[in-house]
């Protein structure tokens, strides 16, 4: 997985109106300059929030994705839900999941 790359996309999308105006014209030419794998190319250009979410894209960056994606704010909450109901908790970055659900913290 390449998360980096996957989350500078955002970062860049969100940063810089030129690339997000490309982005909205033709998304898979945008999506191909980055290093990216083919289960993150399809989340990106689903939108999928609910998979990039659990792959572990920062929901910073998410928000502002969903956003440009024209995704209601209630909505992106709903779909990050969901995606961790179908495709399980999150891999990688800071929610992934470093314990069992149901390992119970001493204290």
């Amino acid at each position: 997985m390449s998360l980096y790359q996957l989350s500078k996309l955002m970062f860049d999308l969100n940063r810089d109106g030129d690339l997000s105006d490309r982005f909205k014209q033709d998304p898979e030419s945008v999506v191909c300059a980055y290093a990216l794998t083919e289960e993150e190319r399809g989340a990106l250009l689903g939108p999928d929030i609910g998979l990039l979410y659990v792959l572990g894209v920062n929901g910073q960056l998410l928000m502002h994705y969903a956003a440009l994606c024209g995704i209601e704010w209630s909505d992106y909450l709903q779909r990050m839900r969901d995606g961790v109901l179908v495709h399980g908790p999150v891999r990688a970055g800071i929610y992934a999941l470093t314990t069992s659900p149901h390992t119970k913290v001493a204290g």
